[in-house]
């Protein structure tokens, strides 16, 4: 059973759509992939998996027992959310906030799930520094163990790698390979970097003018590709 489906979504802003009848699945263990131009409506679409934004039309529903709020997500951060002036350790156990329930305090088992994020992703040094002294790779690391605490089965990453440099690009795409690879978190990521988004991926979602929903060696050959730079692909 597939974790979520996309059945006819029309995705747009005040009632305009910019995307008509979107249709895919994403099963357990998948390594999507987002693609498209700029303006085409992957952004929306994840608040949309998300529940943050309404489709115009159509559906997205999860399955196989995966409730929404099980969903883990790194989304882009903005120039405020950098400076945020909270310890590591508060902003990934903020990630624990869905599990408590009416709970108004944090319990062992989560303090223990932060704990155990922060080791997975090599914080432990950084555990206690304020977050807005760490560097853009740091702080995105902080971040994915945040989401980890969100969730064990399925994450939602808005270009994880966005202005980070060579090296720590190459680091964070490692991380989330592993993530897929070792852990079977099922991944579900937007990005501009279409080379290395396709060195990891498994399945390619194109947005926009053209629409391409299928496996990776599919998309390669297809002619929505054709719309981006095909040569980064190669």
């Amino acid at each position: 059973m597939a974790l979520l489906t996309c059945e006819h979504v029309s995705l747009g802003y005040e009632g305009t759509p910019i995307v008509r009848d979107l249709n895919f699945s994403v099963e357990a263990g998948d390594y999507l992939c987002i693609v498209g131009e700029n303006g085409s409506g992957k952004s929306t679409l994840m608040k949309t998996i998300l529940g943050l934004t309404p489709p115009l039309e159509g559906r997205i529903a999860t399955g196989d027992g995966l409730r929404q709020t099980e969903i883990g997500y790194l989304p882009q951060q903005t120039p405020v959310q950098r400076d945020f002036p909270a310890s590591v350790r508060e902003i990934v156990l903020s990630g624990c906030q869905n599990r408590m329930g009416l709970r108004p305090f944090y319990g062992k088992a989560e303090k223990a799930l932060a704990e155990e994020n922060i080791r997975r992703m090599g914080l432990e040094t950084l555990a206690d520094r304020c977050y807005r002294e760490l560097s853009g790779g740091q702080q995105q690391r902080v971040l994915l163990a945040r989401a980890l605490c969100a969730t064990r089965r399925i994450l939602l990453l808005d270009e994880p790698v966005a202005g980070l440099d060579p090296r720590v690009t190459a680091e964070m795409y490692r991380l989330i390979d592993d993530l897929n690879k070792k852990d079977g978190i099922t991944i579900i990521m937007i990005s501009h970097d279409l080379s290395a988004a396709l060195q990891y991926a498994d399945k390619v979602l194109h947005i926009g003018h053209t629409v391409f929903f299928g496996a990776k060696e599919a998309y390669l050959k297809s002619e929505a590709l054709s719309g981006l730079t095909k040569e980064a692909a190669e």
